[in-house]
């Protein structure tokens, strides 16, 4: 007899990851035999940190996550364009992984977990994020990094190589996170 892998893939913008994804995906190691955490486009965000630069900072945050808990299920990281629900098909996976924070997350998801099953056949696992993530989102990151001041306060929402990066982005001028906060400082024209 052949058992099956049950392969997830894990989807977001990750834009940037935070300590709220690595803690959805740190949950859902423990129920698949492998996880690709798949960076995808969402045409509705305007994106902070460019393909390649979210590739490494995902893959730097699972290869720590990786060494620090060994146990659970092996994680890759991949970048796609196009549906989601192609991406899953062409790496085999059983079933996507959101993470939910709260009831409005449940909400949307729900709608998109049903249309995924419908139009391609694939399931949806829906982990609950720990209650200290429950408020953060990718959004969030991005005002208290722009408007905030110190990015020091940022420590218990995202990763010290996210909170590097930021500092990187929010030290130049010619980057939109840059030109925010230099308008909000005072730095810029009203």
């Amino acid at each position: 007899m052949v058992t099956k892998r049950h392969l997830a893939v894990y989807t977001g913008s990750f834009d940037p990851i935070t300590l709220g994804h690595l803690d959805v995906l740190a949950r859902a190691r423990g129920m698949f035999d492998e996880i690709v955490l798949a960076i995808g486009h969402n045409p509705s965000k305007p994106a902070l940190f460019s393909f390649e630069e979210r590739l490494e900072l995902a893959r730097g945050c699972v290869a720590d996550m990786l060494k620090a808990e060994p146990e659970g299920a092996p994680v890759r990281v991949e970048v796609y364009t196009g549906l989601t629900v192609d991406f899953a098909r062409s790496v085999g996976a059983v079933a996507i992984v959101r993470g939910i924070r709260n009831v409005t997350d449940l909400a949307s998801e729900c709608q998109l977990a049903i249309t995924n099953r419908q139009v391609a056949n694939i399931e949806t696992v829906f982990v609950v994020t720990g209650e200290s993530y429950a408020y953060t989102s990718s959004s969030l990151i991005k005002q208290i990094a722009a408007f905030g001041g110190t990015l020091d306060k940022l420590v218990p929402l995202v990763p010290k190589r996210v909170i590097e990066a930021l500092a990187r982005k929010k030290g130049d001028p010619t980057n939109p996170l840059g030109k925010l906060a230099a308008e909000h400082h005072g730095g810029g024209e009203a």
